[in-house]
């Protein structure tokens, strides 16, 4: 393509340079044309940010975190990991704002790391949000279940896998507006929940039971996590609900998936993310804290009722309080959540496959859409995988889908890793090229000089590494939750190099790096 003198601002900086002007049909390099529409408005993109953030990780299973942490243990979890989670979004923000490409991170980490990562990260997200739609399915029937247990799961899997797959064909338009009320619904039922919470801690319930802070003197702010005695096991517990924080933190950084197909992305994308530490500290730390007030660690019901409505924390408040009606309602509010996260797990696992075919990491065919820019070929291979939900009607499939599913999580995490490797190095040719950073679409003061990116690094590092250390410290030895926790750590360096040595493709230095690109209709 010609190259052209251009005085434009480009990202935030403004010098008279030589421009590549991309649109919607043609890219640079290994690059095929996207072909998608921007029909994301500013709200669909608000919402879907709110919805990676909230869903069922909060309503339902905060309780397992509750018993392995107590109520301290909890918050203090979720606190320290919504620090992670919202430095990862610093470094997507600042990234994704100045270069809003389809596959967001996947091709940005072609773009300033090399295509190795770019495929590797491709491949491990597809994978992660491809098998995390079958595992929202299979739950959303166990949810219909508090209803009605007589008819078989099948049929509700399959319902629900209808209803996700139309959404999703209807194009991003549709499945941005979708979001936007199921998104709406959530927020009125955890803000309703939380107030609900301190209602019925401050004794307003029908028992007029004054609870205040008796659940953190007994049975107390920690857990002595498998009965392991001392301060040693009150840290396990923390460390046990650290792991189970960053997996229902996963799911944030969907927003930056969808990039290619939002309005004026340089505005709405950073609108978004700024705002991700307001949700965090109003919905996560706001439930959490009403959770450890309201709820007993050592409830049996918790772990009585595991995978049903039943054992949401906020449901055992509720009875324990002696509100009848609101466990059903809560149901309904569940399967919302759920269908919200089926509709969005199939919504980015289309688009990672096909941001790996536009960057030339997975066969043509995928990259090609409708004349309204839906990549149908895309939607259809992913949903297939949707029929893997009903391996949970079995107990020993049921058993191996778990597996699946588990390392699934361990994949979002690696991905968050390679996220804030991406920033450091994009981070780098900034410095290299002498461009002001703070003049770039979006900035974040905290991420002067990479912090955030390096303060994330780390503790990802620390999460996955030490997220199967209790198969270690028990006499009875995990195979299945060894490889779910550590398999996934070892195939994605396997994988990156293994690709790097059949490619030979080499690191691209910082003073190589291109930022001098606008984007055709994206100012």
């Amino acid at each position: 393509m010609a190259e052209k003198k251009d005085d434009t601002i480009v990202g935030g900086y403004a010098e008279p340079f030589v421009t590549r002007r991309l649109d919607s049909t043609e890219y640079t390099g290994t690059q095929r044309a996207s072909g998608l529409q921007r029909d994301l408005k500013s709200r669909h993109m608000a919402m879907i940010s709110i919805g990676g953030v909230l869903g069922t990780g909060l309503f339902l299973y905060t309780g397992d975190a509750l018993v392995n942490g107590g109520p301290l243990g909890l918050l203090l979890g979720f606190i320290f990991m919504g620090s992670v989670c919202y430095s990862v979004m610093i470094c997507l923000g600042e990234m994704v704002a100045f270069l809003p490409l389809p596959g967001g991170p996947i091709a940005l980490a072609a773009r300033y790391v090399d295509e190795s990562l770019s495929f590797t990260m491709g491949w491990f997200y597809w994978y992660t949000w491809t098998i995390f739609f079958p595992s929202e399915l299979s739950a959303l029937a166990v949810l219909i279940n508090l209803w009605e247990s007589s008819i078989n799961n099948a049929l509700w899997i399959s319902i629900f896998l209808i209803v996700a797959v139309g959404i999703n064909m209807l194009g991003a338009g549709a499945y941005g507006e979708t979001e936007f009320w199921l998104a709406t619904i959530k927020i009125i039922m955890i803000t309703g929940l939380i107030i609900l919470g301190v209602v019925i801690s401050a004794g307003g319930g029908p028992s007029h039971d004054k609870i205040g802070f008796r659940y953190w003197r007994n049975p107390g702010p920690f857990v002595q996590y498998m009965d392991i005695p001392g301060s040693l096991g009150r840290f396990l517990g923390f460390w046990a609900v650290l792991t189970q924080a960053a997996f229902a933190y996963v799911g944030s950084e969907i927003v930056a998936i969808a990039a290619g197909e939002a309005k004026d992305p340089r505005r709405n994308i950073p609108r978004a993310i700024r705002n991700v530490y307001i949700r965090i500290i109003l919905f996560y730390l706001g439930g959490t804290f009403v959770i450890g007030l309201t709820v007993p660690s050592n409830d049996p019901r918790l772990a009585l009722n595991a995978g049903t409505a039943l054992a949401s924390p906020f449901v055992v408040a509720i009875q324990t309080a002696g509100i009848k009606v609101l466990p059903s309602i809560i149901n309904a509010g569940l399967i919302t959540s759920g269908l919200s996260g089926a509709s969005s797990e199939l919504y980015t696992s289309s688009r990672a496959l096909h941001g790996l075919a536009v960057n030339s990491h997975a066969p043509a065919f995928f990259a090609r859409v409708t004349s309204q820019g839906v990549p149908v070929i895309a939607i259809a291979t992913c949903a297939i995988f949707g029929a893997l939900a009903y391996m949970s009607l079995g107990s020993s499939a049921g058993v191996a889908f778990g597996y699946f599913a588990a390392l699934g999580s361990a994949g979002g995490l690696l991905m968050w890793w390679a996220i804030c490797f991406t920033h450091m190095r994009w981070e780098s040719g900034t410095r290299a090229q002498g461009i002001d950073r703070s003049s770039l679409p979006y900035h974040n003061p905290l991420n002067k000089y990479g912090i955030a990116g390096k303060y994330a690094m780390f503790f990802i590092s620390l999460v996955l590494f030490f997220s199967g250390w209790s198969v270690f410290y028990t006499d009875s030895w995990d195979t299945g939750t060894f490889c779910t926790s550590y398999l996934p750590i070892i195939l994605f360096p396997c994988v990156y190099i293994g690709h790097k040595l059949l490619r030979t493709t080499r690191l691209i230095r910082p003073e190589e790096m291109d930022f001098n690109v606008v984007i055709e209709g994206v100012e």
